[in-house]
């Protein structure tokens, strides 16, 4: 469902910085060599780019919804309407578990358009202090929303069964851990590994917006529910797609790795074909998302 963006990745300059997108697509060809890996580069980094785009708008649309339904209705005092989308999201007299509930998706919101600010180059390179504020609040959010997520799945909002609420908490503990490796290697100066780290961390924080387009691309694509229960939301589609969120990603950030760290141009090629495929189906994921979920509730 998801693939790896890493427009700000790239060999690192004179100057410790990363060279941004057109440094690398537009970048002559050295007397002498083959203009092919630097073609293959090219449509690896363009494909990424693409992914990154159509994430981008998924994802702005997400957090119009968390705002259009979730901080209007709070606005207007009706917490009683968060259960019509999220079960045992408000239960009245339990404040420690609102309050929980409330900041974790305070958080979602925060960090979404966050961790898209923190992979913007031109952001990076043309506004550095606000990245680097910008990234310490985006890991501080990250940690407190893992936290947050781990706490509600154990003491009171019990979505699906036993494997989904593991899921969640195994993608809640992939959070704090990520945003530790963040931290730690930008302390050492360690940026390359850094950037890689951040995008680990922007996957898994994604883990949410993933599941809600993997899951309405799955009602799409069967004309409805199959392999799980609607009633009860528990089933072994639901259990796949709860770890699917985040270790599908992950792998294909990894993939991504290797064909631009050691495959040839062929390599590369494939690699950039399996990423726009990946494309379309995220685009599709966000369509569906946002004619079932998000679009609705904004009225």
């Amino acid at each position: 469902m998801a693939c790896p963006p890493e427009v700000t990745i790239s060999a690192v300059d004179a100057d410790g910085e990363y060279p941004g997108l057109a440094g690398r697509a537009f970048a002559p060809v050295a007397a002498g060599r083959s203009a092919a890996p630097a073609t293959a580069g090219s449509v690896l980094q363009a494909a990424a780019t693409c992914w990154l785009v159509v994430t981008g708008l998924g994802q702005s649309m997400f957090v119009a919804y968390l705002l259009g339904f979730y901080g209007r209705t709070a606005i207007q005092g009706r917490f009683d309407a968060w259960n019509q989308v999220f079960p045992r999201s408000h239960v009245a007299g339990d404040t420690l578990h609102d309050t929980v509930v409330a900041m974790h998706l305070a958080f979602a919101a925060l960090i979404t358009v966050g961790g898209l600010l923190q992979l913007m180059t031109g952001v990076r390179r043309w506004f550095p202090r606000f990245h680097r504020w910008n990234g310490r609040v985006y890991l501080v959010s990250a940690f407190v929303m893992g936290l947050g997520g781990l706490a509600m799945v154990w003491t009171g909002t019990h979505v699906g069964d036993l494997p989904q609420q593991v899921a969640i908490s195994i993608n809640a503990v992939l959070i704090m851990l990520c945003a530790v490796m963040v931290l730690r290697h930008a302390l050492a100066r360690r940026f390359a590994l850094h950037r890689r780290w951040a995008l680990r961390l922007f996957l898994v924080v994604s883990g949410v917006w993933f599941f809600r387009i993997g899951l309405t691309f799955w009602i799409m694509l069967n004309g409805g529910p199959l392999g799980f229960d609607p009633d009860t939301f528990t089933g072994p589609a639901l259990t796949t797609i709860a770890f699917a969120q985040y270790l599908l990603p992950l792998a294909m950030l990894q993939l991504y790795f290797y064909a631009q760290d050691r495959a040839g141009p062929r390599g590369r090629v494939l690699m950039a074909c399996g990423l726009f495929a990946s494309t379309l189906v995220t685009a599709a994921g966000i369509v569906a998302a946002s004619m079932m979920l998000w679009l609705p509730h904004l009225h």
